[in-house]
């Protein structure tokens, strides 16, 4: 038999080795996928046990690499990288029948299978309607839960003869739209959706362009994962510290097309009872006796299988360097890269994952088996790593919602970043920013700049501001909004965001009077361009106000800040991160020339309001807990302030880090509350240390820096 096992090796390497002519691509892809199930079959009759198995892995193995290869690619004459057919033509719905080719996970067929029974799910008529009705409809869920199959399935059968237009990477979305908006019918399919948003990628303007005109010409089908979804929910918009996120909010008003549909992991117990009507496919019957802890397309795609694999493979002996080298994989995934990484990336990224947990005494294998390893199918479906030698390597999604993820480490981080193009730079320090890593932020996009990237400058602008940084990035932005002005008009959208931000850290910079004035002016051409309930009007009116305050007129700002949640209160609910700034924004100023006791009590209901709906983590929870500390502190109870002050330091380190101007900020209120109290030598300590963390992170001249200074001096 292993006679048998080496000519079935010798002939698959040949067929893999030989070039594919252009007109006989799709019959060998597919010659490919028989030669595979037909070999798992003469396993499964000729052998049995474990020799039956390690036939039938070798052969997904070599079926996977040669399907992979086999796959009809775009000659160069084609241009962008879109799916096609040997003959360079954009391939019908119909004609892709194995649903590999759109992105589902493979899985190994039984006996002769390439692909598991669909199993219809409950989600599938809510589909079905929405994608007769609506020309965008986004499938989101956890992964593994089978949202790329249901889309193929329900869009295989509503739209057989449509155009299918897949962009197989982000920068071909353009080249993709533009076939979409030719084609007489197409279905412009974004598996992943969040691998086509971000730097050159999709924006509203785009796909406005596709979906307006003909009516349902174009159809676009998208499926999004769990994970990356809520990264635009509007209570993760209130984590982010500082100015608004124009770029988090591109993205958003992207989705905010969509029709939505959400696909559970877990299967209902009807989904179970048409699944059970398969149990003659092994996989759906094994995955069947999973249900109760794992959804069954979760158990086929062997999600926790994979987990496991992980966990165990560190052990000293075991396959520690595979484990070390998914590690990286990853984590790349979880700074932002967006596309696979290179073979030679993985061998340069994991060695300090491998130290980190023992090195040598880990007894590791070579990196040649580690990465076979790595990549081997867990009940031929999946590996840890997905890719191949030439297009690269993709951690397989479902590790990346591991529990108990610590985070990104530096090293990785830096290695990544000097080796990353100016697009994969703007995705890593858009992600940085988001998460409140400021100063990976800043280099990250300080080097998508230097490449050009579309918005780097922007958002780089930003992050510097947020980083405390005001006045560079008022110096930046400067340039931003002169150069919008003359190229979009003073009240272009893009513009109006723009001086938005410059008018923001204008007063961050102590300009209070000049950002008041500068917010009072956008107010009235916000509202003359896009109207008194949009989004961007509406947070001109809150940083007006709150500007108005700062200068010192507090009646005018409470006024304002009144009139302001009255409006916002009919078009949102009282739980909106906006509606809850608002109004710790007003108890502010209202408590600053009337009774404090009244506010503070508001407080404490906002307070709870907070926790309950964003969570006793989110930064404007803790913005809330430092007004609270503040009151206590006006009110002489300096102990419970310090207490109070003291905990916020805490807590912002953990959520923001320790050089966030935030954290520096609290930290200066507890030297405060320590002069209050009389313990003047812990003050004059604690300063010392802040004046000199301030110094190091913040811009000469901060006004942090300043207070830290000025208090020094008054102790001294």
């Amino acid at each position: 038999m292993e006679g048998h096992i080496t000519q079935w090796g010798q002939a698959c390497c040949l067929i893999f080795a030989e070039k594919v002519g252009p007109n006989r691509g799709w019959l060998r892809y597919l010659t490919a996928v028989g030669i595979g199930a037909c070999t798992v079959a003469l396993a499964a009759t000729w052998t049995s046990g474990p020799l039956a198995t390690g036939i039938g892995a070798a052969v997904t193995t070599v079926y996977g690499l040669m399907a992979d290869h086999m796959r009809p690619q775009q000659s160069p004459s084609h241009g962008a990288a879109l799916l096609r057919t040997p003959t360079g033509r954009i391939p019908r719905f119909n004609q892709l029948d194995h649903p590999e080719l759109v992105g589902v996970h493979p899985a190994d067929g039984q006996p002769a299978q390439p692909a598991p029974p669909y199993v219809e799910r409950d989600a599938e008529p809510v589909l079905r309607e929405a994608l007769t009705q609506s020309a965008f409809v986004l499938i989101v869920g956890e992964s593994t839960a089978g949202k790329t199959r249901l889309a193929y399935e329900v869009g295989r059968s509503l739209f057989p003869h449509r155009s299918f237009v897949r962009p197989l990477a982000r920068t071909a979305l353009p080249a993709a739209i533009e076939v979409s908006r030719r084609c007489k019918r197409a279905v412009l399919w974004l598996d992943d959706l969040e691998n086509y948003l971000g730097a050159d990628g999709a924006t509203t303007s785009m796909l406005a362009g596709l979906l307006q005109g003909h009516s349902r010409r174009a159809v676009i089908l998208a499926t999004m994962r769990s994970e990356e979804y809520r990264r635009y929910d509007a209570r993760e918009e209130s984590r982010l510290t500082g100015s608004d996120r124009d770029a988090w909010r591109a993205q958003r008003e992207v989705l905010d097309q969509a029709r939505k549909i959400r696909l559970a992991r877990h299967w209902s117990p009807t989904e179970q009872q048409r699944a059970s009507a398969h149990q003659a496919d092994a996989r759906i019957k094994v995955a069947l006796k999973s249900c109760n802890r794992f959804g069954l397309a979760e158990v086929i795609a062997a999600g926790p299988e994979l987990l496991a694999t992980w966990d165990h493979a560190w052990a000293p002996g075991a396959n520690p360097r595979g484990a070390a080298i998914v590690a990286a994989a990853v984590d790349c995934r979880r700074s932002g890269l967006r596309r696979p990484v290179a073979r030679q990336w993985l061998r340069e990224l994991h060695p300090p994952y491998l130290a980190e947990r023992g090195g040598p005494d880990l007894q590791p294998e070579p990196f040649e088996e580690a990465m076979q390893w790595a990549c081997k199918a867990a009940y031929a479906t999946s590996g840890l790593l997905v890719g191949n030698y030439s297009q690269g390597y993709v951690a397989f999604d479902y590790l990346l919602s591991a529990p108990g993820m610590p985070p990104v480490p530096d090293y990785l981080w830096e290695a990544l970043l000097t080796r990353a193009e100016p697009d994969d730079a703007y995705d890593l320090g858009l992600v940085a920013h988001q998460t409140n890593q400021l100063s990976r932020a800043v280099a990250a996009l300080d080097r998508a700049r230097a490449g050009e990237a579309a918005g780097a400058d922007f958002l780089l602008a930003i992050a510097e501001g947020d980083r405390g940084w005001p006045r560079q990035a008022v110096r930046s932005l400067e340039d931003v909004v002169r150069r919008r002005r003359a190229e979009l008009g003073p009240c272009h959208p893009d513009t109006l965001s723009a001086r938005h931000q410059l008018a923001f850290f204008t007063g961050e910079a102590g300009e209070t009077h000049a950002a008041k004035a500068a917010f009072r002016e956008l107010v009235v051409d916000a509202t003359a361009t896009l109207g008194p309930t949009h989004t961007d009007t509406l947070a001109a009116r809150h940083q007006q106000a709150y500007f108005t305050g700062e200068a010192g007129d507090t009646r005018t700002a409470v006024r304002q800040l009144r009139e302001l949640l009255e409006d916002r209160l009919r078009l949102e609910e009282l739980d909106r991160p906006q509606v809850l700034a608002i109004r710790r924004s007003l108890i502010w100023f209202r408590g600053l020339h009337e009774d404090p006791t009244g506010s503070e009590r508001e407080l404490q209901e906002l307070l709870w309001d907070a926790q309950q709906y964003l969570g006793p983590d989110n930064p404007h929870t803790l913005a809330i807990v430092s007004t609270q500390a503040a009151f206590a502190a006006r009110a002489g109870r300096t102990g419970e302030a310090l207490a109070a002050f003291t905990r916020l330091v805490i807590d912002r380190s953990r959520v923001l880090g320790t050089d966030h101007p935030h954290v520096m900020h609290s930290r200066l209120q507890m030297c405060q509350a320590l002069i209050a109290e009389g313990r003047t030598g812990e003050a004059t300590e604690e300063l010392t240390r802040v004046l000199h963390d301030a110094q190091c992170f913040l811009e000469p001249g901060h006004r942090h820096i300043n207070s830290a200074r000025n208090m020094l001096n008054d102790l001294r």
